[in-house]
């Protein structure tokens, strides 16, 4: 069973940075999808990055390019997001999610693994 803990969320003021971690354990992750998702306060869980195992391949919503960057680290089976230039509607409960696939995923219904989330607040 794939299990996946995040952490590094907080309070934040606007312009600052936080560089949010999952780390995934439970399986060997060859080929797994790792994205990152939010749910921002009466919203809808929506998309933010995602990378994949094998490889390394990224893709980013566009309210993420060019300000956060996810990444892997093999040895600590972890995956990175950090984000830059925060804004107050960068604000929300952050998920790292898995699944089995040699592609970049970015639906969440796609998505068999989940963690508990972490907590973004950036002031304004």
């Amino acid at each position: 069973q794939v299990q996946l803990v995040e952490s590094g969320g907080g309070l934040v003021q606007t312009g600052g940075s936080l560089r949010l971690s999952c780390a995934a354990s439970g399986r060997t992750f060859s080929a797994y999808a790792m994205g990152w998702f939010r749910r921002a306060p009466g919203k809808e869980r929506e998309f933010v990055a995602v990378i994949n195992w094998n490889g390394g391949s990224t893709y980013y919503s566009e309210s993420a390019k060019g300000r956060f960057t996810i990444s892997l680290d093999y040895a600590k089976g972890t995956v990175y997001l950090q984000m830059n230039s925060l804004k107050p509607e960068d604000t929300a409960v952050y998920y790292c999610a898995a699944r089995a696939s040699n592609g970049v995923l970015t639906t969440d219904s796609w998505y068999n693994y989940w963690g508990q989330g972490t907590q973004v607040t950036v002031s304004s």
